[in-house]
C-alpha cells in the first residue's frame, strides 16, 4: 500500500455551492496511478465546507444555497463574532453543519462516485476566496 499527499488551491467565485469534481481530478494526477484506494480531501478553512451531492442539475446547488441562507441567516442580534462582516459567523455555522472533509473510493485510476454525484466546494463567504485542500491518497498502485 502506498501514500500520496498534495495540496491544491481551489478558487471560489464567491458564495454558493460550486461543483469542483473535475478541478479536483485535474489537479491530483496521482489518482490515475491507483488501482484501488481512498482519496481523502480536507478543506483547511472554517468559513467554507466540502460535500458530495447532485452533479447534474444546477438548481440543486441553487436550492441548497437558498436553504442554508434561510437556515442560518445573517445579521442576527445574538451573534457575537461580527467584526469580519455579516456573512462570517453564518459561514462558520454552515461549515460546522456540512463539514470540512470528504472521502471517495478510487477504482482503476478513477474516483468511484455515483452516477449523479459530484464534489462541491461550499463557499459561505460573499467575497471570492482561494480555498486550500489537503488531498491524501492511500491505496495500491
Amino acid at each position: 500500500m502506498r501514500w500520496h499527499q498534495s495540496d491544491i488551491i481551489i478558487p471560489s467565485n464567491g458564495r454558493g455551492f460550486h461543483l469542483v469534481t473535475n478541478f479536483v481530478i485535474n489537479n491530483i494526477p496521482a489518482i490515475l496511478e491507483y488501482k484501488i484506494g481512498i482519496l481523502h480531501l480536507f478543506l483547511k478553512h472554517t468559513s467554507a465546507s466540502i460535500s458530495i451531492n447532485e452533479n447534474t442539475d444546477p438548481t440543486v446547488r441553487q436550492d441548497l444555497e437558498s436553504h442554508f441562507n434561510m437556515l442560518v441567516p445573517e445579521n442576527q442580534s445574538y451573534y457575537k463574532h461580527t467584526y469580519e462582516g455579516p456573512d462570517d459567523m453564518p459561514a462558520h455555522i454552515k461549515s460546522t453543519i456540512i463539514g470540512n472533509t470528504v472521502t471517495v473510493p478510487i477504482s482503476n485510476g478513477e474516483l468511484t462516485l455515483g452516477a449523479w454525484q459530484g464534489i462541491y466546494l461550499c463557499e459561505h463567504r460573499i467575497s471570492k476566496q482561494d480555498r486550500k485542500i489537503v488531498a491524501t491518497i492511500y491505496g495500491e498502485k
